[in-house]
């Protein structure tokens, strides 16, 4: 399998070319990165490419669709709460969905908490493109536009994501990769809902309000990603930026 990436500077969000062997067949997965990467990657490996497949809607995931469906005109693929909100998107991709390219099979794993139609894809059993929903050492918000709740993002990341082999390769929206025996024993929010560490209880301040700050954990960008509970027993998951502690 060939997996090449391009990488947005400013949002660090991932777009991936993914294809089954040199001079076969190529999906794009997300469109946030440059173009000129993907180009070169699908010149370099003479890929022909058949599908762009998105995860969700947010702009820094699909900045250069657009683009992409200029140069490759293939259909473009998501979920169809996420295509509903896109322009020119089929919404045809559902949880257990499987889309060929040449010998690539990719299996589509519904992943609601980010967004509500957030979608994974499992690509020949081995790799997983994320999106949003995990990445090395942390998981995605619940506070974006089209978010569902911190229930739906566990359970995505516990039941689907996590119940994986070990050994798949873990491919997220921003940054570096992982694996899922990586996550499973080291991603603190993993660690936590395992029952492997404790919650914390210290008193804080998120989005103006008050909360409890039940984990405060490492983010991709360098910054921090915080687990909240508010006042009325209610879970959420925000950026470090927008807690006060101390």
């Amino acid at each position: 399998m060939i997996v090449e990436r391009s990488m947005a500077p400013r949002w660090l969000s991932n777009s991936y070319v993914v294809g089954d062997s040199a001079g076969g067949h190529a999906v794009l997965i997300d469109a946030g990165g440059p173009v000129e990467p993907i180009v070169e990657a699908i010149d370099r490996f003479r890929l022909t490419v058949t599908h762009v497949l998105l995860t969700h809607h947010h702009g820094d995931h699909v900045a250069h669709l657009g683009a992409y469906r200029e140069r490759w005109a293939v259909p473009a693929l998501a979920h169809p709460l996420e295509a509903a909100r896109l322009d020119g998107v089929e919404g045809r991709l559902a949880h257990d969905d499987v889309v060929e390219s040449g010998d690539l099979r990719i299996r589509c794993l519904h992943t609601p908490g980010h967004t509500d139609g957030m979608l994974a894809f499992l690509v020949d059993g081995v790799e997983c493109f994320t999106g949003d929903t995990l990445f090395a050492g942390s998981v995605g918000g619940v506070r974006a536009p089209g978010s569902t709740s911190f229930d739906d993002l566990r359970r995505s990341v516990m039941e689907v994501l996590m119940g994986l082999d070990h050994g798949v390769v873990i491919e997220p929206g921003h940054v570096g990769h992982s694996t899922v025996g990586v996550e499973w024993e080291t991603n603190p929010f993993v660690r936590v809902w395992r029952g492997l560490d404790e919650q914390g209880s210290e008193p804080c301040t998120a989005l103006g309000e008050p909360a409890t700050l039940i984990l405060w954990g490492d983010d991709y960008d360098g910054g921090y990603k915080a687990w909240v509970r508010w006042p009325d027993g209610r879970d959420d998951i925000v950026g470090g930026s927008r807690v006060e502690r101390g």
